[in-house]
Order: structure tokens, then sequence, then C-alpha cells
């Protein structure tokens, strides 16, 4: 299955990531919401490989999002999935409306502000997740646990 998902992301305490080629940006402890397409081969699975970075089995950065887990204080907890649409840039931009973007992370490859959001919480930033998906997608989301 291939489609749009967002990653729901703890960061327990304040970091200062190096996001590659993007530099450093110093991030408040909470919550992060990173959307992302799988429309290339294996569809879905690569939010399997975001989980092998976060869990340390892999240790490889491709995406901007590799940067913020891998690092030892965060933990996937989840992600929302829109199958078959492709809506990453929808999603993005409604969060942006509704949570706090981190400017110029996941986006290199389209015109849009970042890819990446904080919420302090994990409520509000669900909610804002999921309501982003039902208003850009053609389906209801699906969410999953890590």
């Amino acid at each position: 299955m291939k489609g749009t998902y967002t990653l729901l992301v703890s960061l327990a305490a304040p970091a200062d990531i190096e996001f590659g080629a993007k530099g450093p940006r110093a991030l408040d402890s909470g919550w992060y919401a990173y959307t992302g397409s799988a429309f290339g081969q294996g569809g879905f699975s690569r939010i399997d490989r975001h989980a092998r970075v976060a869990s340390g089995e892999n240790g490889a950065r491709h995406w901007h999002v590799d940067y913020l887990l891998g690092h030892p204080e965060t933990d996937l907890a989840a992600d929302v999935r829109t199958e078959a649409s492709d809506v990453e840039c929808a999603v993005a931009d409604r969060l942006a409306e509704e949570i706090e973007p981190v400017p110029g992370i996941g986006a290199s490859d389209c015109d849009c502000g970042t890819h990446l959001h904080f919420a302090p919480e994990r409520d509000s930033l669900e909610a804002a997740v999921r309501r982003a998906h039902e208003s850009a997608g053609n389906s209801p989301p699906v969410e999953t646990g890590h």
C-alpha cells in the first residue's frame, strides 16, 4: 500500500539536532509530527525503515527526519496514514495553520516551508494531525502504533 503518512515522535528532553545540510536546530522537548510520502518502491514500508532508525537498528541518514529519529531522546510513538492519496504537502500546510512549524525540515523537494511541526503535548498534536489527514485525504486516516 502507498500513500501519505505523518510520524508522531516524542522528544524527552530539549536537544540541538544537526539536520544534515540544513544545519542544527534547537528543539524543545515535546511532540513532533513529520509528514512524508510513501509512493516509491515499498510504499508504507518506508515507515518500517523510519522505525529501525528510531530503534537504533539502522544508522543511515537519508531524510531530514532520520536525524530526529536517530537522536537517543526520541521515540517514534505512532503514525497516521492516508492510503492511496498524495496529500503530503496539503497535510503539512494544514498542520502549519494549527501547530508550530519547524522551518525548512523535510521540504527540500517541494515549495512547503516545512514538513516538521511541534506541539508540547501529544493530544493536541495528534488531533491536529488527524484533522489535517481527514481534510486533505480522500479516505479516513488510519493510525498505527509502534
